[in-house]
């Protein structure tokens, strides 16, 4: 090598340590920063959607008389959704002023409980809310704030009503085989949009309302009976029947596979056959816990849950209880 590139190389080497320490340096005498914190600040379970669109059931009577009369886009549709101007029929006689928000609700049928048969009320799909924008004497002219559905024409107009989400805190993890609690129980009636199958952040309603205390906030564990998990149930059938013949043993006859056979009694296999049912019968009542919930809307005999958790499918029938 020549001795000018020689000098260049050991010059450049030199500056590149000379650099490196005075980073060194200046990161052992600066202080620390932090970058990153464990601490959040706890998230809402619930968001706006799920809030003011999540429906509910409910046992006392709606108000009827107020309404959607019409749209500007009828003539194109009978369909109206986000953004879109639509009529009501509630103006300066009914004391409505530019800026109020209602909200749009559609009664769709009475619900009763398929297994306590107890009367909870009717279920209520809230399908968006609205915002006045001009006032006449006799009906006013509103815009669609948000649609959770297709707005149409008779559906109800109610008092847009302040909603608050309960707070995801940090919690312990869920526990399979948790004591009761020996509060309030009910069941799942029905998950909205006519759902089978719930999971994580999926909507609810169960038949426990305030009549039972229940409150906005409160925790709910989902349970089924060991035994009845099953949504699609098929006859139960042990794997050989103690009646089956084939190639297995003459003597302790049912198959190799099966516990339908005879149990040897002394020198001969004349013991009782064990069925499935056999070993379950007396057993005491084991409840296997499927997820957690949270009410974010309460009425009389109902409330509407948020699923914050779930160990596998739940669906309509599952037990609910307060935690």
């Amino acid at each position: 090598m020549k001795p000018l590139e020689t000098f260049i190389k050991n010059a450049a080497s030199a500056m590149i340590f000379a650099f490196s320490l005075a980073v060194i340096a200046s990161a052992q005498t600066a202080s620390p920063k932090v970058v990153y914190s464990r601490d959040k600040a706890p998230l809402p379970v619930a968001g706006y959607n799920t809030l003011y669109c999540a429906g509910y059931i409910q046992s006392s009577a709606i108000a009827t008389s107020n309404y959607i009369i019409g749209a500007v886009t009828e003539s194109d549709g009978f369909l109206s959704s986000q953004a879109q101007v639509l009529y009501i029929n509630m103006g300066s006689n009914k004391g409505v002023n530019e800026g109020d928000v209602f909200s749009i609700v559609r009664p769709r049928g009475r619900v009763e409980s398929r297994w306590t048969r107890k009367n909870v009320g009717f279920y209520v799909q809230e399908v968006g809310a609205v915002e006045v924008i001009r006032v006449k004497a006799d009906y006013s002219v509103v815009r669609v704030k948000t649609s959770c559905d297709n707005l149409l024409q008779g559906d109800l107009v109610q008092l847009a009503e302040k909603r608050n989400s309960p707070l995801a805190t940090e919690r312990p993890a869920l526990d399979l085989y948790g004591d009761p609690s020996g509060k309030a129980m009910g069941r799942i009636l029905m998950g909205r949009d006519g759902a089978d199958l719930l999971y994580r952040d999926a909507i609810a309603y169960v038949d426990i309302g305030s009549e039972e205390n229940v409150k906005v906030g409160d925790r709910i564990t989902i349970f089924r009976p060991l035994g009845t998990g099953n949504l699609y149930r098929a006859p139960e059938k042990e794997s050989v029947s103690a009646r089956d013949e084939g190639f297995q043993s003459k003597e302790y006859r049912g198959g190799k596979f099966s516990n339908q056979a005879g149990r040897k009694s002394g020198d001969k296999a004349d013991g009782k056959v064990v069925r499935t049912f056999d070993a379950r019968e007396g057993r005491p009542a084991i409840r296997q816990v499927v997820g957690e919930a949270m009410v974010v809307n309460v009425k009389e005999r109902a409330a509407t849950i948020v699923i914050t958790r779930n160990a596998q499918e739940i669906h309509p029938g599952d037990w609910v209880e307060l935690q």
